[in-house]
């Protein structure tokens, strides 16, 4: 499987690929800044997911709503960031592309006059009142903040929740958030991806024309600090919950590095679906689970292997860390049956079949050309990222396994308020911000 394409580098380094699908007249417009909350600093966090938003109130010479003019088009519209990219996608009929276009290069190069004090206000709000909707909020919200700080040290890029620390928002100046848009956002540390219903000389030729006159900036210097020994940790959180909730997580690779595709595939093994070890054993026959699954969460610069399991009503988390932790050793001493690798590889060949239907949106093929170029320096990398599940074997799923969760890792209970005791033994009270 693969997604032809022609990548086109202009002179203020902006990357430019383009695929061409003449199946519909519509066409995807994604672009990818290589910055994500990864790129803060401890005291100063949230910054990259803010601008998400202030990137849709207008620019100088739209100081309007970005949202009208291309649903008026009959255009589809959003953007997401993570602890390492932030993106922004248009899919339009064929006929607006260059509106697309023009405004996404007028935000890029002219966003900050129309960053006020009083946009930056309001969106600071609107962040923070998502952080309680998603977060505070939500049973069971916390516990991802509450494993990324028991994971990774204070200073560690991934310590802190990309939707930021709401003391950091309140304390950020006008001028710390101008700042931080100067130093990432530019064409030098973006990558334009265009797919559809076009034609490659038209849609070089218009992104010179929106874009080539942006001016370019030095390269950012991207941090890379070595993944930490996964610590050892006992941690709880008091949530509005029925059902305790048991979360165990190691230290893993990060995207596309040694060891990442294989975990892939054994949390798939584990705890992908209910025909999986863990949902089969723990839900199905011990029923003291009603709920369990596992991933390996791959990002740029680490990933994190995680088993979650919801306790079925008069059973204990301590019960579940029990078989959850025989089948992970089990995994570091057996490779696993025939049949359950050619499962979990059919399973990932699917999902990689998936991304192909659509050109644009999330994990359409602009989405992907853009990831792939932007964490591999390669967009036709699809084929190479394909072949490394297809050449995983079962002694190397054993491997994976014996290298990164051989250890007991962190292990997070999340309790009924005021139920305490139903938490792991020795698990301390975790501290969230």
């Amino acid at each position: 499987m693969e997604i032809p394409f022609t990548h086109h580098t202009l002179p203020n380094g902006l990357d430019v690929i383009v695929h061409e699908d003449h199946g519909t007249p519509i066409v995807a417009v994604n672009i990818w800044y290589r910055v994500g909350s990864k790129n803060e600093q401890p005291g100063l966090t949230g910054l990259a997911h803010l601008f998400e938003h202030l990137m849709f109130e207008g620019s100088a010479h739209h100081d309007d709503k970005y949202f009208a003019p291309l649903q008026e088009a009959g255009g589809q519209i959003n953007g997401s960031t993570t602890a390492d990219r932030t993106n922004y996608w248009e899919v339009v009929p064929t006929g607006a592309l260059e509106l697309a276009l023009w405004l996404e290069s007028d935000r890029m190069g002219f966003l900050l006059p129309a960053v006020t004090e009083d946009k930056f206000k309001t969106q600071r709000e609107v962040v923070l009142n998502e952080r309680r909707q998603v977060y505070e909020n939500r049973p069971y919200g916390m516990a991802s903040i509450a494993l990324s700080q028991a994971l990774y040290p204070p200073t560690h890029p991934y310590h802190w929740p990309t939707i930021g620390v709401p003391a950091d928002l309140y304390a950020a100046t006008l001028a710390e958030v101008h700042d931080f848009f100067r130093r990432y956002y530019h064409p030098g540390n973006a990558s334009l991806a265009i797919a559809g219903d076009v034609d490659t000389d038209e849609v070089l030729r218009l992104a010179e024309q929106y874009f080539g006159d942006l001016p370019g900036r030095d390269l950012v210097d991207q941090r890379h600090p070595p993944i930490p020994a996964t610590p050892e940790a006992r941690v709880l959180l008091e949530d509005r919950v029925e059902l305790p909730r048991l979360y165990l997580a190691w230290q893993s690779p990060g995207f596309f590095a040694p060891g990442d595709a294989e975990l892939d595939l054994l949390a798939e093994i584990l705890g992908g679906g209910k025909i999986s070890r863990l949902y089969r054993g723990l839900v199905y026959e011990r029923r003291i689970a009603v709920d369990v699954v596992a991933v390996q969460s791959s990002r740029q610069l680490a990933g994190t292997f995680q088993v979650v399991a919801t306790a079925a009503p008069g059973c204990d988390l301590a019960e579940l860390e029990a078989h959850i932790r025989e089948e992970i050793a089990r995994c570091a001493r057996e490779e696993p049956a025939v049949d359950e690798l050619e499962r979990a590889r059919t399973q990932v060949e699917a999902e990689f079949t998936y991304r192909l239907q659509t050109v644009g949106g999330f994990g359409g093929k602009s989405d992907q050309l853009n990831a792939y170029n932007t964490y591999c320096n390669n967009p036709g990398y699809f084929g190479e990222d394909l072949a490394r599940y297809q050449r995983a074997s079962g002694g190397a799923l054993r491997a994976a396994a014996t290298r990164w969760l051989d250890v007991p890792g962190v292990a997070l209970s999340v309790v009924p308020v005021g139920e305490r005791a139903r938490a792991l033994p020795e698990s301390a009270v975790a501290e969230v911000s």
